[in-house]
């Protein structure tokens, strides 16, 4: 049985999770494609997936023999392209996990950008605030924003990401103008659930806590954007998305900038030597836009 093919159709049913998927992307027969992975199981002396029969997942075995794999076979086809054609041009599906935030205009037309330079390149965006696995879940990337790594991931520093406290016109009428991080307590909040569930705040140089109203919660800051917006609390949102909102006057930017926290973006990637021409072009290119 030609392993070469094998290999191909093993991270198939990796990254779409099912045989039968799997077997029709690839055109075979779902006996052939479960047959190709037995040949790989015996190969390695390990079972690749866990089979149900709702679910197919990687066993430990699988997401390991996948994080070796994927890498190989990309780097195959990259040589083959060079080998085909003085230029390689960067192809196949770019597979991303982003924050919800970036659910907004001025990402759509980075995105249009890139695909207009490299237009081989298709692009498969999750949007979701949840740390994933990118081995597991075929991701070739993901954007994060954080002040700390976990130990071992692989990463590329973007732009620091500046978060500004806004507020609508109407709700300020009602509550006041906060001049200083005290007029905060009490005052309500529409909050982003994984970091300010409890209703208290604690900024870089703050001498306390600022304890507020947490009216809103969630971990959507699109939903929270659009709740400042209709005067349900005051929200810390990335100024990137809010930069049309503050000169349409919608939202105001309150506190001085000595208090507007910020956390660096970072480009997260599977541990790899060698990064396909999909992935490098895309954060060279981020770079290039001043990400």
């Amino acid at each position: 049985m030609d392993t070469l093919a094998s290999l191909r159709i093993f991270v198939a049913v990796a990254e779409l999770k099912s045989f039968a998927a799997a077997a029709e992307r690839l055109r075979l027969s779902p006996a052939m494609t479960t047959k190709h992975v037995q040949h790989l199981e015996a190969r390695v002396g390990a079972r690749l997936f866990q089979r149900t029969s709702r679910k197919v997942s990687l066993t430990e075995a699988g997401a390991l023999y996948l994080a070796e794999v994927r890498p190989m076979l990309e780097g195959l086809a990259e040589a083959e392209a060079r080998i085909g054609a003085a230029t390689l041009e960067p192809r196949g599906t770019l597979r991303m996990s982003l924050p919800v935030w970036m659910a907004h205009p001025r990402f759509v037309r980075l995105f249009a950008a890139y695909r207009a330079r490299y237009p081989q390149v298709r692009l498969d965006l999750h949007l979701d605030g949840r740390a994933v696995n990118l081995v597991e879940e075929g991701f070739d990337l993901a954007l994060r924003i954080t002040r700390s790594l976990d130990e071992g991931v692989i990463a590329r520093t973007l732009a620091p990401i500046a978060f500004v406290l806004v507020a609508a016109p109407a709700l300020l009428a009602r509550t006041g103008r906060p001049e200083r991080l005290a007029d905060l307590d009490g005052l309500p909040f529409v909050a982003y659930a994984p970091m300010m569930a409890s209703g208290r705040l604690a900024l870089p140089g703050m001498d306390a806590e600022v304890r507020f109203d947490p009216v809103v919660l969630s971990g959507n800051e699109t939903l929270l954007l659009m709740a400042a917006r209709e005067g349900l609390g005051f929200a810390f949102v990335p100024r990137v998305i809010v930069e049309d909102d503050l000169a349409a006057g919608t939202l105001e930017h309150l506190l001085p900038t000595t208090l507007t926290p910020s956390a660096p973006l970072y480009a997260i990637y599977p541990n790899r030597t060698h990064l396909p021409a999909k992935v490098r072009t895309f954060l060279d290119f981020l770079v290039e836009e001043g990400w």
